[in-house]
């Protein structure tokens, strides 16, 4: 254990302290608090979106949760979550939406594949790829580029012309200024 707790990276990078958020009572892991935040335009369409999400060893991931803005989705084809580890590659992925409606302001839960029990603690990170003639926007904030050696991205895209399957591996990430909040649950 160190002064941080059980982070022990850069003091920057950390979002363990957003752990529950004040509801010790309901299991969930946020990348942000929910306030300051506004909407922003996180997606494009036919690339994944992922955003750092600090898990704690031993935490059961079953669910992960976007919320739109004031943007609907757009005549989706494809869409879903998916959840990453520290190195970059799938651990598991929503099923695939398809069509359905995504409207505007409104929380989107997605049961993962198979519900992941975090072996050790970490920045992971949370996916999301919406295939639309318009994505929609999505609830969140903006973030600096890393600025400090060893910091990483808050938000970063990767892949294109994605359908239906999470990439295997975050391949070539790309800063991305916009960060959407995501709650893993």
């Amino acid at each position: 254990m160190t002064v941080l707790g059980a982070y022990r990276g850069n003091v920057r990078d950390s979002l363990a302290y957003l752990d529950t958020g004040g509801r010790p009572d309901v299991f969930h892991r946020a990348n942000m608090p929910r306030v300051g935040l506004d909407d922003v335009a996180a997606l494009a369409t036919g690339v994944m979106t992922s955003v750092d999400l600090w898990l704690n060893e031993g935490d059961l991931v079953t669910n992960l949760t976007f919320i739109s803005g004031g943007t609907a989705a757009g005549t989706p084809t494809n869409y879903w979550f998916a959840l990453y580890d520290p190195a970059g590659t799938l651990l598991s992925q929503s099923a695939d939406q398809l069509t359905a409606a995504w409207a505007a302001d409104t929380a989107k839960t997605l049961a993962l594949g198979t519900a992941q029990r975090i072996t050790r603690s970490g920045r992971y990170k949370a996916g999301i790829n919406v295939t639309a003639t318009t994505p929609p926007t999505l609830v969140g904030s903006v973030g600096a580029k890393p600025v400090l050696t060893g910091e990483g991205n808050l938000s970063q895209t990767s892949g294109s012309s994605l359908t239906g399957t999470a990439p295997a591996t975050i391949a070539t990430p790309a800063f991305k200024r916009q960060v959407p909040l995501v709650i893993a649950t």
